[in-house]
Protein backbone atom coordinates (compact mmCIF):
# COMPACT_ATOMS: atom_id res chain seq x y z
CA UNK A 1 0.00 0.00 0.00
CA UNK A 2 0.80 3.61 -0.82
CA UNK A 3 0.11 7.01 0.36
CA UNK A 4 0.36 10.00 -1.65
CA UNK A 5 1.34 13.73 0.10
CA UNK A 6 1.31 17.15 -0.93
CA UNK A 7 4.05 18.93 1.13
CA UNK A 8 4.92 22.74 1.00
CA UNK A 9 8.54 23.15 -1.09
CA UNK A 10 10.29 23.91 2.44
CA UNK A 11 8.99 20.61 3.41
CA UNK A 12 11.80 17.78 4.65
CA UNK A 13 9.80 14.52 3.79
CA UNK A 14 11.21 11.64 5.77
CA UNK A 15 13.98 9.46 3.76
CA UNK A 16 11.27 6.08 3.59
CA UNK A 17 9.57 8.16 0.16
CA UNK A 18 9.42 6.11 -3.19
CA UNK A 19 8.64 8.90 -5.36
CA UNK A 20 9.66 12.72 -4.97
CA UNK A 21 8.78 15.14 -7.23
CA UNK A 22 9.08 19.02 -7.03
CA UNK A 23 6.89 21.30 -8.44
CA UNK A 24 5.67 24.56 -8.96
CA UNK A 25 3.18 23.30 -6.56
CA UNK A 26 5.22 21.75 -4.09
CA UNK A 27 6.46 18.78 -3.36
CA UNK A 28 4.34 15.59 -3.85
CA UNK A 29 5.87 12.35 -2.30
CA UNK A 30 4.64 8.65 -2.53
CA UNK A 31 5.79 6.38 0.32
CA UNK A 32 4.63 3.45 2.06
CA UNK A 33 1.56 3.04 3.81
CA UNK A 34 1.61 3.40 7.48
CA UNK A 35 -0.62 1.21 9.64
CA UNK A 36 -1.78 4.25 11.33
CA UNK A 37 -2.15 7.10 8.50
CA UNK A 38 -4.93 8.70 7.64
CA UNK A 39 -4.00 9.43 3.88
CA UNK A 40 -5.69 7.72 1.05
CA UNK A 41 -3.96 4.39 0.47
CA UNK A 42 -3.16 3.05 -2.76
CA UNK A 43 -2.15 -0.10 -4.26
CA UNK A 44 0.65 -0.12 -6.79
CA UNK A 45 0.82 -1.79 -10.57
CA UNK A 46 4.18 -2.00 -11.53
CA UNK A 47 5.79 -3.25 -15.04
CA UNK A 48 9.12 -3.99 -14.26
CA UNK A 49 8.68 -7.38 -15.88
CA UNK A 50 7.59 -5.74 -19.13
CA UNK A 51 10.69 -3.23 -18.47
CA UNK A 52 10.93 -0.65 -21.60
CA UNK A 53 13.00 2.06 -22.97
CA UNK A 54 12.31 5.38 -23.26
CA UNK A 55 11.92 5.00 -26.78
CA UNK A 56 8.70 3.05 -27.00
CA UNK A 57 5.88 4.47 -27.25
CA UNK A 58 2.28 3.64 -25.79
CA UNK A 59 3.74 1.18 -22.90
CA UNK A 60 2.07 4.06 -20.25
CA UNK A 61 -1.18 4.04 -22.31
CA UNK A 62 -1.82 1.09 -22.48
CA UNK A 63 -2.24 0.86 -18.94
CA UNK A 64 -3.78 4.00 -18.30
CA UNK A 65 -6.38 3.63 -21.12
CA UNK A 66 -8.36 0.76 -19.68
CA UNK A 67 -8.26 2.42 -16.44
CA UNK A 68 -9.50 5.45 -17.34
CA UNK A 69 -12.38 3.69 -19.35
CA UNK A 70 -13.55 2.06 -16.23
CA UNK A 71 -13.14 5.52 -14.58
CA UNK A 72 -10.56 4.73 -12.11
CA UNK A 73 -8.36 6.86 -10.98
CA UNK A 74 -4.55 6.91 -11.13
CA UNK A 75 -1.40 8.45 -10.15
CA UNK A 76 1.21 7.89 -12.29
CA UNK A 77 5.13 7.89 -11.69
CA UNK A 78 7.72 6.69 -14.23
CA UNK A 79 11.05 5.88 -13.96
CA UNK A 80 13.53 5.13 -17.25
CA UNK A 81 12.19 1.42 -17.63
CA UNK A 82 9.19 0.89 -15.92
CA UNK A 83 5.59 2.99 -14.99
CA UNK A 84 4.32 2.80 -11.64
CA UNK A 85 0.42 2.94 -11.59
CA UNK A 86 -1.01 3.28 -8.65
CA UNK A 87 -5.21 3.11 -7.59
CA UNK A 88 -6.95 3.79 -5.16
CA UNK A 89 -7.34 0.70 -2.80
CA UNK A 90 -11.08 0.01 -2.97
CA UNK A 91 -10.90 -0.06 -6.77
CA UNK A 92 -8.22 -2.70 -6.90
CA UNK A 93 -10.57 -5.41 -8.09
CA UNK A 94 -12.45 -3.01 -10.35
CA UNK A 95 -8.31 -2.47 -12.04
CA UNK A 96 -7.40 -5.64 -12.11
CA UNK A 97 -10.79 -6.85 -13.79
CA UNK A 98 -10.09 -4.11 -16.47
CA UNK A 99 -6.35 -4.25 -16.85
CA UNK A 100 -7.05 -8.26 -17.75
CA UNK A 101 -9.50 -7.86 -19.81
CA UNK A 102 -7.59 -4.92 -21.78
CA UNK A 103 -5.07 -8.29 -22.22
CA UNK A 104 -2.87 -7.28 -19.25
CA UNK A 105 -1.57 -10.31 -17.09
CA UNK A 106 -1.99 -9.42 -13.34
CA UNK A 107 -0.34 -10.92 -10.84
CA UNK A 108 0.72 -10.51 -7.13
CA UNK A 109 4.40 -9.84 -6.14
CA UNK A 110 4.12 -11.31 -3.00
CA UNK A 111 1.40 -13.80 -2.52
CA UNK A 112 -2.53 -13.33 -2.87
CA UNK A 113 -2.51 -10.29 -0.87
CA UNK A 114 -0.02 -8.85 -1.76
CA UNK A 115 1.12 -5.24 -4.34
CA UNK A 116 0.12 -6.33 -7.83
CA UNK A 117 2.01 -5.87 -10.43
CA UNK A 118 1.77 -6.16 -14.82
CA UNK A 119 3.04 -7.91 -17.38
CA UNK A 120 1.71 -7.96 -21.37
CA UNK A 121 1.27 -10.86 -22.98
Amino acid sequence: MFAIEQLPHAASPADDWIVLVRAPEGLTVVRAAQPLDSAERWIGFYGDATAHGLDVPGMLSAIVKPLAEAAIPVFVASTSHADLVLVPQQRRQQAVVALEEAGHQVESANGEDGEPFWSQH
